[in-house]
């Protein structure tokens, strides 16, 4: 990064259908128990998630109900529109700025497809320029928060003076199926939630921190561990048992040789805030980092209140600690499907 980018607001937003675990498990008994011959010994994942409750893009009974790829895919379009309009308008407004003050928009989402893509459907509600820079971005699921905060630095600090904001955006559970259930898609109804965050950048000073670089490690042979398939359906999720496991494994030398590449010793950093992909990741990540048990407490907090929500929660975990007191330096980081960390490295105001 060509200089430090002033990171000047952070806002997140969650949809208005809340859901307590207890009635995610009371639902999914109803919906699986008798298409999936092993939800009774699965069923204990719904507390072992560490999560209490979460918010979902639609109502309950939405779930109840057979959904092909398309219905799926225009209740996303939908409802990542509202949710998109008010997560930008809080960023905006924090920042003291309009849309027409933004001169690039990075918008991170991969649970659904729109064509035009979200900040295009929000431009006049917004009210962003004819001249704005359009950067929507597909695929990077967990690691889409992270990557995305740290693109749209990377591109802010080529243009001294710049304003970007970038907004993650997953609405996970229109995914939830209830055809053909595996044990990835138990465990995805006990895990993921839907919610959006937004960050509004500007090349230089100013702002509650300053992103002064980022990296990202992918470890070859490793498509199969997190992703989508698509069936008739729509997006099904793959997601691979051995993700912690891999993270206590593996991230350690990643997290290092990518802090090497930024010029900054492993020791220098003074607080690590994690995506929470769940408690079993977490917990591997504290392992994997020499953290001790209960360190990464603002993951446990975030998990437990909005679940795993993909792309933004670990901007979650970010606006959390800046409400705590950010240290000098900390790392924001994820994992994602590729198989692939990535970082970005903040340095408080």
């Amino acid at each position: 990064m060509a200089s430090p980018v002033g990171l000047l607001s952070l806002a997140t937003a969650s949809p208005p259908h809340e859901l307590p675990q207890k009635d995610a498990l009371a639902a999914a008994r109803i919906l699986f128990a008798g298409r999936f011959a092993q939800f009774e010994r699965m069923a204990p994942v719904f507390d072992a998630v560490g999560i209490r409750t979460r918010q979902m893009a639609m109502p309950l009974e939405w779930y109840f109900e057979p959904h092909d790829w398309a219905e799926r895919n225009a209740a996303y379009v939908e409802a990542a529109t509202a949710l998109y309009e008010a997560v930008a308008h809080r960023a905006l407004d924090e920042a003291g700025l309009t849309g027409g003050d933004i001169d690039i928009l990075v918008t991170v989402s991969t649970s659904g497809i729109a064509t035009p893509s979200l900040e295009a459907r929000c431009a006049g509600a917004l009210g962003f320029r004819t001249d704005v820079w359009r950067i929507p971005v597909f695929g990077l699921g967990c690691a889409g928060g992270v990557t995305g905060l740290a693109l749209a630095a990377r591109l802010a600090a080529a243009e001294p003076g710049a304003r970007a904001l970038a907004v993650c955006l997953e609405l996970c559970s229109v995914s939830f199926r209830l055809e053909h259930p595996s044990k990835a898609d138990i465990v995805a109804t006990a895990l993921f939630g839907d919610g959006a965050a937004a960050c509004v950048l500007q090349a230089g000073e100013g702002g509650f921190a300053r992103i002064v670089s980022g990296a990202e490690h992918t470890w070859p042979d490793t498509l199969d561990i997190m992703g989508w398939r698509v069936d008739p359906q729509g997006l099904g999720v793959i997601f691979a048992q051995s993700i912690p496991a891999f993270a206590r494994k593996n991230f350690r030398p990643a997290m290092e040789q990518m802090l090497a590449r930024q010029g900054v010793a492993f020791d220098d950093v003074d607080r690590f805030l994690c995506h929470p992909g769940g408690t079993k990741v977490i917990e591997a990540l504290e392992t994997a980092l020499d953290l001790g048990q209960g360190a990464l407490d603002h993951e446990r907090a975030v998990l437990s209140e909005h679940g795993n929500m993909s792309a933004p929660t670990a901007l979650y975990v970010l606006d959390r600690a800046r409400w705590a007191g950010l240290p000098r330096r900390s790392v924001l980081t994820a994992l994602g499907p590729g198989f692939t960390a990535t970082t970005a490295t903040l340095l408080a105001a």
